[in-house]
């Protein structure tokens, strides 16, 4: 990594990532090729599918190096760590003879079609529709998502969708794998309040998954994409937190460097940041028992409640370590890289599953409290 970070990708050091997904694009996928010429994409991968078949404790180990040495946002961890491993446990042969060779090579770009402006924590209130065209099999989709990580980026997109007229909830849905590039799909980028524009909309207008890119049956896709959801809380989740470490040290360096550091509230933040962050480590391993199935251990249910809520705190703290300085726009980029933690992590507590709903999963799936019970808690 010390030696490969230097030249020409020297300056995607601790760049790209949540909140920073916009920097060094076309670089950071010629990174996602270097990587794959080594043998370094999708190294938790059984060898048989191209991987390096690394033990659990080695992947966290890969995981956690990478992070530390400053290894740039991954263009291509949609594809290795949710999709990839979904076709793994779920998919055809035929679907991981097709699909599988490109996300190794990191020449195929992957994104997530679950959110809707109605369905967000809500997921299982998807209104996108597919309907099969009898004479070819293929399954025409109508509808939008939203919140698209680099759907600008990416070639494909895997999709839940509504296949089940009259059905509700997680019932009758269908989970898709589709081509960007074809007809009936529009992309629009979607501005944030820190200036980047990572997420997106997506929108279907007739546009075709074929039959051979259903992955499970028809009316399965809650089964499918809940097995997603558990890689998503994976092995990954350690190489997040290295980013945390990162991010803590350099509002630690701020701090030093400005006076700061002698506000003793100050220290007692910064202090147990640290300290939320290794408790976070510790449940991080404690609920990877299950990763390589896609269902993960009960602590899994806490996961993001815990890291949202402390990434947050630690984006207010950067923001009282630098005092008025924060208000300040320039090209300082100490200063930007704060100012945009403290911007990027607004929304932490609110995409993916708000608080509200994480704690309605915590009450319902951790404790066993029936719905009623959760409003006298």
């Amino acid at each position: 990594m010390e030696a490969q970070l230097s030249g020409e990708f020297s300056p995607l050091r601790h760049r790209g990532g949540p909140g920073d997904e916009d920097a060094f694009p076309e670089e950071r996928k010629q990174w996602e090729q270097a990587l794959a010429r080594a043998g370094w994409t999708c190294a938790g991968w059984p060898k048989e599918y191209g991987g390096r078949g690394l033990s659990l404790s080695e992947q966290v180990a890969h995981h956690e190096q990478y992070a530390r040495a400053g290894g740039p946002g991954r263009a291509g961890h949609i594809g290795e760590g949710l999709i990839g491993p979904t076709l793994i446990a779920l998919g055809t042969p035929d679907q991981r003879q097709r699909h599988l060779p490109g996300i190794v090579a990191g020449t195929t770009l992957w994104c997530q079609g679950y959110s809707e402006p109605n369905a967000g924590s809500d997921l299982a209130n998807v209104q996108t529709r597919a309907v099969r065209d009898e004479a070819t099999g293929d399954w025409i989709v109508t509808g939008q998502k939203v919140w698209t990580s680099l759907a600008h980026e990416s070639q494909w997109i895997f999709v839940v969708a509504r296949c089940e007229p009259g059905s509700r909830g997680s019932k009758g849905l269908i989970f898709l794998l589709m081509p960007l590039d074809q007809p009936g799909i529009g992309i629009r980028p979607i501005r944030q309040i820190s200036g980047s524009a990572e997420f997106n909309e997506v929108f279907f207008d007739g546009a075709r998954a074929k039959a051979c890119d259903v992955v499970g049956k028809p009316g399965e896709g809650w089964r499918v994409a809940m097995a997603l959801l558990g890689f998503e809380r994976g092995l990954s989740t350690l190489g997040q937190q290295m980013q945390f470490m990162h991010e803590l040290d350099l509002v630690i360096a701020t701090a030093r460097e400005n006076g700061a550091w002698h506000d003793r509230a100050i220290r007692d933040r910064l202090a147990r940041a640290w300290i939320g962050l290794r408790t976070m480590r510790c449940n991080a391993l404690r609920m990877l028992s299950g990763a390589d199935s896609g269902r993960l251990a009960p602590e899994s249910l806490i996961y993001k409640y815990h890291w949202s809520n402390w990434h947050r705190d630690l984006g207010e703290l950067a923001m009282d370590v630098l005092g008025a300085e924060g208000n300040v726009v320039g090209d300082d980029h100490h200063r930007q890289r704060l100012q945009t933690l403290f911007l990027f992590s607004r929304a932490d507590t609110i995409y993916a599953g708000s608080n509200e709903i994480q704690l309605n999963i915590i009450a319902e799936r951790g404790l066993g409290m029936p719905k009623e019970a959760r409003g006298n808690v």
